[in-house]
């Protein structure tokens, strides 16, 4: 689903926007990086298959997933994306999902990016939820997710398949901090 009200970044020269299918090339000359991939569940053999994945971001169903492309202002090309699936009205839950390219891992573009967008969840979508699973060997995501402030809830045992085998995820999870407080 694409929205309306863009969240911002609080970094020079980094934005977000919604996805495009023009974005598909640069977003997979990333991802097919075994770097990139190895601790997570993406599964891709080529470009065609993240292609698939557009039409549920470009669909104006409610609980369609969100994509958002991480940018460089200056020329307007993806160098990661940020987003949310998984996403249930009835519950006013989502699941946060992000990648970015290597050539800028350790500049501090993921965290104000992904909390940009969970505070738009809050604020803008009414989530009261916004979870995230990360596999059990991804040590920078968990990381990443813990100074967001994302609690750690569970462990998860052969949750998802990642290549071909059964992997074993944390459950991770921010709440809305007006509902924290009640």
């Amino acid at each position: 689903m694409q929205i309306n009200k863009i969240p911002t970044v609080p970094i020079r020269d980094i934005g977000l926007r919604n996805i495009r299918r023009s974005d598909a090339q640069a977003w997979y000359s990333y991802l097919k990086n075994p770097d990139v991939i190895r601790h997570t569940s993406w599964n891709l053999r080529n470009e065609d298959d993240l292609l698939v994945q557009f039409g549920a971001f470009e669909s104006k169903e409610l609980n369609s997933p969100i994509r958002l492309a991480i940018v460089n202002h200056s020329d307007d090309k993806l160098i990661g994306t940020v987003g949310f699936h998984t996403i249930s009205e009835i519950n006013r839950s989502a699941e946060l999902a992000y990648d970015l390219a290597p050539e800028y891992w350790g500049k501090g573009i993921m965290q104000p990016s992904a909390m940009a967008l969970c505070d738009w969840g809050f604020q803008q979508a009414g989530y009261n939820r916004i979870q995230a699973t990360v596999l059990d060997s991804n040590s920078p995501s968990i990381q990443l997710l813990e100074r967001m402030g994302s609690r750690r809830e569970g462990y998860l045992r052969a949750f998802r398949m990642v290549r071909g085998n059964p992997g074993n995820f944390w459950m991770y999870a921010l709440l809305d901090p007006d509902i924290v407080d009640k």
